[in-house]
């Protein structure tokens, strides 16, 4: 379908604006389709022409003061309208189709108790999949939305919501809002519900699994009540939205949609088993990024997607710094320096790199650009100016823009305006060469010495030719030796001398970028290479964070050996008690470096290596420390000892005291099914003694593992041609295809991916294909045919966008491990 271009939006939105929306949805259909009525009062420049938008499986009538318009002119999802009044009442009737990609109205039947659960997912341009409307971000308005639905379902929205009477709610919904930001939740939910300094909180979620979120409902109260107290002060402005509603979303393709009012959460973040402690930050950091949005979306919206960046970079940039501030996880900034930060450095990258802003040319362009980049790099730049020009400044500034721009709609502009402000100086020079720059650039420290004394110092920042673009850093240098110094500096250009640094004694280790303030890739001196191994312990979580940071792009730039890094990996298991670093760096030494990277004939060995480090230490953890749970994790993910696996399930004990959960047991079947150790037919029993979303995943990925020709034909037939599959059992089986240790099994799929993924592209919506085709790219063929076969595909002109884009990263991706396996 079309995507409105930014041209158009503009021409609309100078011709239009928006009273009110009234939309009817009746959900007591056939399961298929939905009965959508919409009603749209509107101004508009008397005699002009326009279009709306709507997206349905059958549009049955349209009226606009009462002239009744020819559905047949419906064209690409938009229907034409001409000789528009100065006030105009447009009424459009029509059969929507339920979604199973979280594409508009959702509908998902829970396979523990066959009840119905419906949400509505609109971001980005979704909405006309549920109801007729101008769908840009700046023409807001007030919605009411009636919904028909069985009796014993609960209705939220984005406003209040009433039982009228049996099976009708009414959700109202006053403050103009844009039509990205609307949603409507139907089903049997289970909820939840307290009040805090006067905001009704509400948490809810399918009733199979109300037990699980009964379990943790105080904390998510407590993390999400100490957030809300924290934004209020941050931003001068009270919670706009009268209720805050949290809604766990079964099948939901996003992490978090962030609707004023009533965010969506993906189940992940419900914990059925005992989860460790990193994952529930996890689910504070999310609380807290989607109710900082209730002000950097709701309150205050984006005019057009090329600055929707903004307010997801703040919430994320927040979501890690105030839960750590306010609530009892005090890690998410070492986990962002661990993980969220390498993906930024990745992506970046890639031949799809842009920068932090978005060129947003059409809807579609601006959201394949708000990526890992715009979230990750643009919070990232966030914290950086925070310690340019201070927590005050930033604080300041927030409340400027937040008091000047309230129910209104705003661009970055308004907001470097309110930086100037707050400073007292033109920030511009800054904004563009951090925002307005592509890729990475590389810090690395310069000295001379003298009888173990520093005679000069200066710091070095190179950038690829491609991306030539310098920035101004201001970063901590670390000095480590008998004693730990720590000096703030601001270096810019080339190379920046510091005088500082000079008559200090030679560091036996020294750290740029201490903190992990700034957003650069690290080089060491060769006296720290050499002290890394024994200086890494006794470094600050987020230090020992930002190095395996570093140490990875290393490992991906060729500048550090795959086997150093596995190496440091098996001694890091000896001491490490940071449970989020355990986590994240076992799984960028499984996934990126020992599966990727890695010469497949060393694999085997180093694999069991770590395995043995892990199984030491677990030997060594205390019953009932969450520790435990996270090595037990990296023990399945690495070993190949198919008895030892096949112990757990028969019941010999796990080491530290932990439980075979049903979590932990479907690792093990996954990893003994890709092992080839694990049975179609033990999948199948083991699923029906536990049917639901989080085991279904996992028992579609594990019969796409098992390592036999019948299996991989059966997944690469649903893959490609069932066009009926949902999102997750789509991506699940993806993701379960290719496996590093079947790699002469599936080579025939190498030559098949290309010859046929540009028909199973046409089965698809662009969110859910970016993300098929990321599990279903052959990764593993790490051969020059494979790049050649690539560059064939991906660069033609004619292909999908995502396509094509998603393409062409993964094999850039592919020709760094060729060239990382090289050394």
């Amino acid at each position: 379908m079309a995507s409105l271009t930014r041209s158009e939006a503009a021409a609309r939105g100078a011709l239009l604006e928006i009273d009110s929306y009234h939309v009817d949805l009746d959900l007591t259909g056939d399961g298929k389709v939905f009965r959508s009525t919409t009603k749209i009062s509107f101004t508009a420049g008397e005699g002009g022409s326009t279009f709306v938008d709507v997206k349905p499986e059958a549009l049955l009538g349209a009226r606009l003061n009462d002239r009744e318009l020819d559905v047949s002119a419906l064209v690409d999802g938009r229907l034409p309208l001409t000789g528009l009044a100065a006030a105009n009442e447009l009424v459009v009737v029509a059969d929507m189709a339920y979604s199973r990609e979280s594409k508009g109205l959702h509908r998902y039947v829970d396979p523990a108790d066959e009840q119905v659960y419906v949400y509505g997912a609109v971001f980005l341009d979704h909405a006309p999949r549920i109801f007729a409307c101008f769908d840009q971000p700046d023409l807001k308005a007030p919605f009411t939305f009636d919904l028909t639905v069985p009796d014993e379902w609960t209705v939220l929205g984005t406003g209040a919501a009433t039982k009228v009477s049996a099976g009708r709610w009414r959700v109202v919904q006053d403050v103009a809002q844009a039509t990205y930001l609307t949603t409507v939740v139907a089903g049997p939910y289970a909820s939840f519900e307290t009040v805090h300094d006067g905001v009704p909180l509400g948490v809810h979620c399918r009733a199979s699994v109300a037990e699980a979120l009964e379990a943790d409902i105080q904390e998510v109260f407590d993390v999400t009540a100490q957030c809300l107290d924290e934004f209020h002060r941050l931003f001068g402005v009270r919670y706009p939205f009268g209720r805050f509603d949290q809604v766990f979303a079964p099948e939901f393709s996003y992490l978090s949609l962030d609707h004023p009012g009533c965010v969506l959460l993906k189940e992940l973040y419900l914990f059925r088993t005992p989860a460790p402690r990193s994952e529930h930050e996890t689910r504070a950091v999310v609380i807290a990024h989607g109710l900082s949005l209730m002000w950097w979306a709701g309150l205050v919206t984006n005019k057009w997607w090329d600055d929707l960046w903004l307010g997801q970079a703040f919430a994320d940039y927040l979501a890690h710094r105030v839960p750590s501030e306010v609530t009892e996880f005090t890690g998410p900034l070492t986990t962002f320096s661990a993980r969220r930060k390498g993906q930024a450095y990745t992506a970046d990258q890639r031949p799809s790199t842009h920068p932090v802003w978005i060129d947003g040319a059409d809807a579609m362009s601006a959201l394949l650009d708000l990526d890992r980049i715009s979230y990750f790099k643009g919070s990232s730049a966030l914290r950086q100016l925070a310690h340019h020009i201070g927590d005050d400044a930033m604080r300041e500034a927030l409340r400027i823009f937040f008091a000047r721009h309230a129910y209104g709609a705003a661009t970055f502009a308004d907001f470097n305006a309110a930086i100037g402000e707050a400073v007292g100086r033109d920030m511009t020079d800054w904004a563009n060469r951090w925002l307005g720059t592509a890729n990475v650039t590389t810090l690395a420290p310069e000295l001379t010495a003298e009888d173990g004394v520093i005679t000069s110092f200066a710091v070095t920042q190179t950038a690829p030719d491609s991306h030539p673009a310098l920035r101004p850093h201001t970063i901590d240098i670390g000095l480590y030796g008998d004693t730990h110094e720590t000096v703030r500096v601001t270096v810019d250009g080339p190379r920046t001398e510091l005088p500082e640094l000079v008559g200090r004694g030679v560091p036996k280790f020294l750290l740029l970028n201490e903190n992990d303030l700034t957003y650069a890739k690290i080089r060491y001196d060769d006296a720290s290479r050499r002290a890394l191994p024994e200086v890494l312990p006794s470094l600050a979580p987020i230090d020992r964070a930002m190095v395996w940071a570093q140490l990875l792009q290393g490992v991906v730039d060729g500048a550090v050996p795959a086997t150093d890094h596995l190496d440091l990996v098996t001694r890091m298991l000896g001491y490490e008690t940071e449970l989020s670093i355990v986590i994240e760096v076992l799984e960028q030494a499984r996934v990126d470096v020992a599966d990727r990277l890695l010469d497949p004939e060393l694999r085997p060995g180093l694999l069991k290596a770590v395995a043995d480090a892990a199984r030491d230490r677990l030997s060594r953890v205390a019953p009932r420390d969450e520790l435990g749970l996270a090595l037990a994790r990296g023990l399945v993910e690495f070993t190949s000892d198919t008895s030892e696996l096949r112990g757990w399930l028969d019941g010999v004990p796990l080491p530290a005291g932990l439980e075979l959960d049903a979590d932990l047991a479907w690792r093990v079947r996954y990893r003994l099914a890709v092992l080839g150790a694990f049975t179609e037919a033990e999948i199948d029993e083991a699923y029906a003694a536990d049917p639901s979303t989080h085991t279904e995943q996992f028992a579609v990925k594990a019969r796409a593992a098992i390592p036999t020709a019948e299996a991989k034909a059966a997944a690469w037939a649903a893959i490609t041609t069932d066009a009926e599959l949902s999102s997750y059992r789509l991506w699940s089986t993806a993701e379960g295809f290719w496996q590093p240790e079947q790699r002469e099994l599936t080579a025939p799929y190498v030559t098949r991916f290309f010859a046929e993924i540009v028909d199973v592209a046409r089965l698809r919506e662009d969110k859910v294909l970016d993300t098929l085709v990321l599990w279903l790219y052959p990764r593993y063929a790490t051969e020059q045919a494979t790049i050649e076969a690539a560059e064939e595909l991906f660069g033609r002109d004619d292909l999908p966008l995502p396509l094509r884009r998603r393409g062409a990263d993964l094999t850039d991706d592919l020709r760094r491990a060729v060239h990382a396996r090289r050394g």
